[in-house]
């Protein structure tokens, strides 16, 4: 009998993944805060194990002596030690194709708030005085159609991005040395053959690229010193892309003039915080309608949330009943 583990089953019942998996399958459901609280049992009898918020190293890995796919509940895989689990012969899966449409949502209306002043006449009309009842005259606020909109990563999310901020007036660019040549033509968009290139004309700067060795460290002050003076920087995809504390100093420094994250470096935060989200948090004037942040949640609603259930589901079933797999995270992008 194949045994499908779930460390942190997040839904109610099991009917989903019955239907998909059929009666020959047995689903081991705990609610654990870590991998190392899972019975030993329960390791040794998986087959299959699904990955949500939880970190699967190599350590984790060696309790795990049948397991033959792990499935990442979700787009991003650096959570799985994707090493060790290939010299164990487990394959590892992602599921690429939920929240497209909502975290590229996500990152337009981070885009939009900021770059039409909403976050800022928000807070400022609710500010003790309050501020005059008139626009204010800020770097911060641009007419979308006179602004280059870079775009680092061009995959699902990155297109879906570019194409509603080309519907928006925005001259598109991206930077993503991985896609084939003819991406831009396809798109009707610009493209940089370097970040250095991108990063010099983007007014607007929108990351979705994975986290890997390549990109963890990407935008660090030297590269974010490149954006063009009251550029914008949005990141909907992980925050070890991004140093917080050169963004934060080009913040202070009025290089860029605004910025939205959905993630951060270490989630959720612990103590020390860094410097830029306690700035945030303690409301300090500087900052004022020129940062906003989400707790790593571009990705979700009711629909997608759904969806991140069933496509998991398909795609372990995919790997171990039909012989069939999909979504594998090839042995190069380890």
């Amino acid at each position: 009998m194949t045994t499908i583990l779930y460390p942190e089953f997040l839904y109610a019942d099991e009917s989903v993944e019955r239907e998909i998996f059929g009666a020959e399958v047995r689903i081991l459901k705990h609610i654990v805060d870590s991998l190392a609280d899972l019975p030993d049992e329960d390791c040794a009898q998986a087959d299959g194990l699904m990955v949500f918020r939880h970190h699967l190293k190599a350590e984790d890995l060696a309790r795990f002596p049948r397991l033959r796919c792990i499935v990442r509940m979700g787009v991003g895989y650096d959570r799985v030690d994707r090493a060790a689990a290939a010299a164990q012969g487990i394959m590892v899966c992602n599921v690429p194709d939920y929240g497209t449409m909502e975290v590229a949502d996500s990152a337009m209306a981070m885009v939009l708030a900021l770059r039409r002043g909403l976050f800022l006449y928000h807070e400022t009309q609710r500010n003790e005085p309050v501020a005059e009842w008139r626009p204010i005259v800020t770097p911060l606020i641009r007419r979308l159609d006179t602004q280059t909109f870079g775009i680092i990563g061009l995959g699902r999310i990155g297109t879906a991005v570019a194409l509603r901020a080309k519907a928006f007036g925005f001259r598109v660019v991206f930077y993503d040395p991985h896609r084939p040549n003819g991406s831009d033509l396809a798109l009707g968009i610009g493209r940089a053959r370097t970040l250095e290139a991108l990063l010099a004309q983007s007014d607007v700067l929108s990351i979705h690229a994975p986290l890997t060795p390549e990109t963890r460290g990407m935008l660090g002050l030297r590269e974010l010193s490149m954006l063009p003076t009251g550029a914008v920087v949005v990141n909907t995809a992980r925050g070890p892309i991004v140093d917080l504390a050169a963004l934060e100093t080009l913040l202070h420094e009025g290089q860029i003039a605004g910025a939205g994250l959905d993630v951060i470096p270490v989630e959720p935060p612990v103590e020390p915080v860094p410097d830029l989200l306690r700035a945030y948090r303690a409301k300090e004037p500087w900052l004022e309608g020129r940062l906003v942040i989400t707790p790593h949640a571009a990705f979700h609603n009711p629909e997608a949330w759904n969806d991140i259930r069933r496509k998991s589901a398909e795609t372990i079933a995919a790997a171990l009943l039909t012989n069939q797999p999909q979504n594998v995270i090839a042995p190069e992008m380890f």
